[in-house]
């Protein structure tokens, strides 16, 4: 159960965005310009195009381009709805240097991967292209800038291009869509968009016009709109100034805008002064979800005295989630999930700012309550602000916040300065350095007033501009509100509320240190820089000290065992064992109480329990180590059980359950995991009734068993630190830790999937639109060798997938093939396809699919997906050697299967191993239709 899974689905409503609502507080504001970042060099050629270029060396050997468009769906004509998005789509189509196709296979042969790399997006008002390619190559660096100018003016449009894709793009349309939230939106989109231009030019478009629309009026939007005024190319990466900006000059010269050239025009969603409500409900929804927005004029950040307002919503924002949170925390709370903060309208997709409030109820009849204590605690915010207390922490933790990005200067990936030109091209965002924004967060935070920031907090709720939406499961229909009774909730909550108390914590996390164990061993291996150190209670501790980071360590402590370990009757209490003491604080202080203590703290440790293994997850800055091992020390000896997280937990997944059955995809997930693991019930979704089962004194003591023997567990560090400056404090917390002197490991429990050749239909959802998983699978002869091969298997066969199922079929978006294999509990592989597609095109696209993989057998890999593949591998490889988190996964696999950790040193050579040859074996060993399940799931009409 994932703790923040109702959480993530209200990202699709809002996202939190520190912006400002407008506001004239102070009698003379200051309105001082900030300073341009003098690091990049802003310049414009005689066409009007716009260009961004700066050195930034994070990634090594590394690039990221950018073409920018002020061009969006929101200026389609009428019978164009739905080509702007198109036209991004016919840029990787065709253009007239690279015919067809040829663009996406001469970077993925360079080591740039389709999808994940090189790719684009269009909304409302940008289309926006994005290219990394590494810069220790001159030939493939340079062509990057000829495809970008090859994107900005010289698109093809051939006509056969045009018709093929036709059918990705209402794919693209069926694989996003075709469900419940779109149905809802729909409905919800004119309240939202207030009727507005926006509401009628949604980049995906009309289906209508995807299938008909004429070759002309596709390549007319191209000339009216793609054009150097509006264009910008952005180049961050470890590359020479000089050159980029030629090659930028060299390359969009001589593009052209059209004469005549039509005005862009700029819309807005207007003012409502009554409020706009809007009640949804769809038989495939699962949940009860109430928003209550404010809109508010959108605030760019120009001047000081918009940074300053920025500071202090940062700040407000922080606060009230705090109190959200701490409700929740305390038990009896009247949703499963509320958030309320200022931010941007709908996440940015159009020019407004809001003050956003979302609340989740396990049913319909909870909403009256949810809505009015989420809305009670803006009230008492807007009526009496906060206290000095909350300020001080939330000023602490945004200073830290600002300290963390101050230290990383020099280590900041090129793709984060990219956003803050592409905002900065589009709106006119401000794009200060990191020095100007240190040294004016740190002068500006102490200056401002609590009284300051809560008359903020009271202009965020507003008379006017309110849109107030409910959506629900069709079946809770007769127990929602009316639009009425709704607007009634929201004006009389919050009548009778009170000040907010703050119980501050003044105790220290651990008042007595433990008495430190001492280290029996040393080694080191110094081609990969690891020492390892075993203490006298028998834990080994794995270091790795790196540069990639200033201010950051990544640990983590492994061991076998699990879940597997649990009986039948205690299994769902263990499984929610870590989650429980997780929510549940530490030591004597609960989880609010935690969080204070923390304050200013960058610093996390997570216990997990999983199948087959156990552990502690974390992070935390150099300065910050010995917190995160107190933490981590805790977690083993002290935690904490709270009979009020049960209950919430409990009432949260119940609210998760209660209307599974309801969605095709969650019906499907189900079916395919009972499948795939042999209908063995411990894979299986825990159900309501099984609620029951869950003790939370066994739940802990299970935990408590998991972790009681340290020895069984291998600690690795890997981040910014000097091995012989964090001796102690490992000696401290680390080799102090209890041992048993039980070593434990897990048990197979047999979740391996069905033999044979099985096919395993699902018919639930309301439109056409099917879901296929195909699965080979069998027994595996681990090693090196074999994991390599299979990992060229599955980038060959999901490069096929793709041109057979996309490009040749029309009939799927984005495919995937996806390859796993594991030596334990038992050595065995799988390898998936996935897609979604229209249902009567289901056999059809399997049988193609099957009909790639008889190839592949037949013929083995061609030598320039061979080529890619390496290519990639190689690449990926140079990023990972720089990557912390990289380091800490591998070297805790390594130890784990008790493997030679500097394998991967010889990693790029053993690439050499992967031939025509080799993939046609493995195609033929690991492709076995003896072995083969069809999960597909259709729609209910199908049946």
């Amino acid at each position: 159960m994932n703790k923040n899974y109702i959480g993530s689905l209200l990202l699709a409503l809002f996202f939190v965005i520190s912006c400002s609502p407008k506001i004239q507080q102070q009698a003379q504001q200051n309105s001082t310009p900030i300073p341009a970042d003098s690091n990049v060099i802003i310049g414009k050629l005689p066409n009007g195009l716009t260009y961004y270029i700066r050195k930034n060396a994070e990634p090594k050997k590394r690039a990221e381009l950018y073409l920018v468009n002020k061009v969006g769906s929101i200026l389609e004509n009428d019978d164009q709805q739905g080509l702007a998005h198109f036209t991004e789509h016919m840029a990787f189509n065709g253009t007239r240097d690279f015919p067809k196709n040829e663009l996406i296979s001469y970077l993925q042969k360079a080591g740039v991967r389709f999808g994940a790399d090189l790719n684009a997006y269009t909304g409302f008002n940008q289309t926006v292209y994005q290219l990394p390619v590494p810069t220790d190559s001159t030939a493939v660096f340079e062509k990057a800038f000829d495809i970008l100018a090859n994107w900005a003016g010289h698109v093809s449009f051939d006509d056969k291009e045009i018709d093929q894709e036709r059918g990705v793009i209402v794919e693209e349309d069926r694989q996003r869509g075709k469900n419940a939230q779109e149905r809802m939106t729909k409905q919800l989109l004119p309240v939202l968009l207030a009727n507005s231009r926006y509401a009628e030019r949604l980049p995906i478009g009309k289906l209508d016009i995807l299938h008909n629309f004429k070759y002309e009026t596709i390549k007319q939007f191209y000339k009216d709109w793609y054009r150097p005024d509006l264009q910008a190319v952005i180049a961050v990466g470890d590359f020479d100034v000089a050159k980029v900006e030629a090659l930028i000059k060299e390359n969009f010269g001589d593009l052209q805008n059209p004469e005549n050239e039509r005005k862009r025009e700029e819309y807005l969603i207007p003012d409502n002064q009554e409020p706009l409500v809007k009640i949804v409900t769809d038989p495939e929804f699962p949940y009860n979800i109430a928003t209550v927005i404010y809109k508010h004029s959108e605030v760019v950040e120009k001047n000081e005295s918009d940074l300053i307002r920025k500071i202090k919503t940062s700040l407000i924002n922080s606060m009230l989630s705090d109190r959200l949170t701490e409700i929740v925390q305390k038990g009896n709370a009247p949703f499963v999930f509320a958030q309320s903060n200022y931010g941007a309208f709908q996440g940015g997709l159009v020019n407004l700012d809001a003050f956003n409030s979302a609340v989740v109820t396990k049913d319909a009849q909870g909403l009256e309550a949810g809505v009015k204590a989420v809305i009670a605690e803006n009230e008492r915010m807007k009526k009496f602000g906060f206290t000095e207390t909350e300020l001080q922490r939330a000023k602490t933790n945004l200073q830290t916040a600002i300290n963390k990005q101050f230290k990383e200067k020099d280590k900041t990936k090129s793709a984060v300065y990219v956003q803050q030109y592409l905002d900065h091209f589009l709106k006119g965002q401000a794009i200060p350095s990191i020095d100007f924004v240190h040294e004016f967060y740190t002068a500006e935070l102490g200056k401002i007033s609590l009284q300051e920031v809560n008359l903020l907090a009271s202009s965020f709720i507003t008379e006017g501009n309110l849109v107030a939406i409910i959506q629900a499961p069709e079946k809770e229909k007769e127990n929602l509100p009316s639009e009425a009774v709704y607007l009634n909730w929201i004006k009389s909550a919050g009548a009778n509320v009170e000040a907010y108390v703050d119980n501050t914590v003044n105790e220290p996390l651990m008042a007595q240190k433990p008495v430190a164990g001492k280290i029996v061993s040393e080694k080191k291996i110094e081609d990969i820089g690891v020492t390892e150190l075993t203490f006298a209670n028998g834990v080994k501790v794995v270091l790795k000290p790196t540069d990639f980071k200033n201010d950051q360590i990544l640990f983590s402590a492994t061991a076998k065992g699990g879940t597997s370990l649990a009986s039948d009757a205690d299994f769902r209490s263990a499984e929610m064992a870590a989650q429980l003491v997780d929510e549940s604080g530490l030591a004597k202080f609960d989880a609010s109480q935690l969080g204070k203590i923390l304050t200013g703290k960058v610093v996390s440790a997570t216990p997990y329990i999983g199948t087959y293994s156990q552990g502690i997850s974390g992070s935390s800055s150099p300065q910050d180590l010995e917190t995160a091992l107190q933490l981590n020390y805790l977690y083993f000896t002290a935690p904490r059980k709270d009979e009020s997280v049960l209950k919430t937990q409990l009432e949260n997944i119940e609210t998760v359950l209660r209307n599974r059955q309801t969605q095709p995809t969650a019906v499907f997930q189900d079916t395919a995991s009972a499948v795939l693991n042999s209908y063995k019930k411990r894979a299986q979704q825990i159900t309501i009734p099984e609620l029951k089962e869950i003790d939370l004194d066994k739940a802990v003591n299970f935990y408590k068993n998991r972790f009681a023997n340290a020895a069984n567990f291998v600690f690795t560090f890997v981040g910014n630190f000097k091995v012989e400056e964090i001796k102690p404090l490992l000696a401290t917390y680390i080799g102090s830790l209890p041992t048993t002197g039980t070593k434990e490991t897990f048990k197979d429990l047999g979740l391996e999937p069905l033999s044979g050749d099985i096919t395993k239909k699902v018919y639930k959802g309301l439109e056409d639109k099917a879901n296929v998983y195909l699965v080979y699978h069998g027994n595996y002869n681990y090693s090196d060798a074999q994991n390599l091969q299979l990992d060229a298997l599955k980038a060959i066969l999901e490069i096929k997938i793709l041109e057979r199922l996309r490009e040749k079929e029309s009939g799927v978006y984005s495919p995937r093939v996806n390859v796993s294999y594991q030596n334990e509990p038992k050595a065995q592989y799988s390898v998936s396809i996935s897609f979604s597609c229209a249902a009567a095109n289901v056999d059809k696209l399997i049988a193609a699919a099957v009909d790639e993989v008889k190839t592949l057998k037949n013929e083995g890999a061609s030598a320039d997906d061979i080529q890619k593949f390496k290519a990639e591998e190689t690449r990926q490889l140079e990023l990972q050697l720089r990557d912390n988190g990289f380091w800490l996964g591998y070297l805790e696999d390594a130890y784990s299967d008790g493997e030679n950790p500097t394998k991967v040193l010889n990693y790029a050579n053993t690439l050499s191993q992967v031939s025509k040859a080799s993939t046609k074996d493995a195609a033929n060993k690991y492709l076995n239709p003896n072995n083969f399940i069809r999960l597909i799931l259709l729609p209910e009409k199908s049946k």
